[in-house]
């Protein structure tokens, strides 16, 4: 694989193009969401998204996981094993070599992925591991692992960095890659919420682990009712609030609810967790999970 120090974009996607059983394939990339591909293709042909991956490959190299994870502490065998094996079951799930993951001392619930395409991380913030539940942080991580096997990453630490350079100097200099990112990123979360499904084989679980990343108080998560939170979309959902939508970096929640559950019902699914009965095709999957997404009518 290339070097970091030695990585462009037209040799990034020369790599891609070169991997083992592509995209075009089938087979493990099959669940990904079509929208979130056809994307990525077209960034190979946008010079504002090829400009902000170079930068992000020279700024990963000069600051990168030293300064990222200089703090963090990195899960093993030997350090926090229970996690480990939790990443270690979703990477042998979706068939990649098992990533590196740290705790990072964070009250904020979240996690990210980032790095180059032969060094990605994880990082799991303090926060969401004492809010999860251990099926729940499987559906997480899981998701997170699905970046790395869809090679997210270096368009993730491009759009991490983007944001920084648009705090500090304005999102005027970025605005073109930031607003392409993150369309990109909202389709891109689709696949992932796939790939944490894939790993821990429970609808449920995977509800309750983004159901709460939005509430994020742990003495009102057996309260929660999924239903009445996606009455409440059904309400907002043609209000001018969803133009606010355009600039995100993640679809509303409850869509993401609503295209998980579209997922389920696939023959994919299905069959990935022992089910005979027939189920969706992606091509269909897909098409539903278009209209639920999309921003603009």
């Amino acid at each position: 694989m290339a070097r970091v120090g030695a990585l462009d974009f037209s040799g990034f996607v020369e790599h891609r193009q070169h991997l083992p059983g592509t995209r075009e394939t089938g087979g493990a990339y099959a669940y990904a969401y079509v929208s979130d591909k056809q994307t990525r293709s077209a960034f190979d042909r946008v010079k504002p998204v090829q400009y902000a991956v170079n930068a992000a490959v020279r700024l990963f190299k000069a600051f990168g996981k030293r300064d990222l994870c200089g703090h963090a502490v990195r899960v093993g065998p030997k350090q926090f094993p229970k996690i480990h094996a939790l990443t270690k079951h979703c990477a042998d799930t979706l068939g990649i070599e098992t990533p590196a993951l740290y705790i990072a001392n964070n009250p904020f619930v979240n996690a990210m992925t980032l790095g180059t395409p032969d060094d990605s991380f994880i990082i799991v913030h303090s926060a969401l591991i004492d809010h999860m539940s251990e099926d729940e942080l499987l559906s997480v991580i899981g998701h997170e692992c699905g970046h790395v096997h869809n090679e997210h990453v270096v368009y993730l630490t491009a759009f991490f960095y983007l944001t920084r350079i648009a705090a500090t100097w304005g999102e005027v200099f970025v605005r073109s890659a930031m607003l392409a990112l993150s369309a990109w990123r909202r389709r891109a979360e689709i696949t992932c919420d796939r790939a944490g499904l894939l790993c821990v084989k429970d609808l449920e679980v995977s509800n309750r682990a983004l159901a709460k990343l939005a509430l994020g108080s742990q003495k009102l998560y057996e309260e929660f009712n999924v239903e009445a939170f996606l009455e409440q979309y059904e309400e907002a959902k043609d209000g001018v609030g969803k133009y606010a939508e355009l600039t995100a970096s993640h679809p509303w929640l409850p869509k993401r609810l609503i295209a998980l559950k579209t997922f389920a019902d696939s023959d994919l699914y299905k069959k990935h967790i022992g089910l005979s009965e027939p189920g969706l095709t992606m091509e269909q999957v897909d098409e539903k999970v278009h209209e639920i997404i999309k921003v603009l009518g």
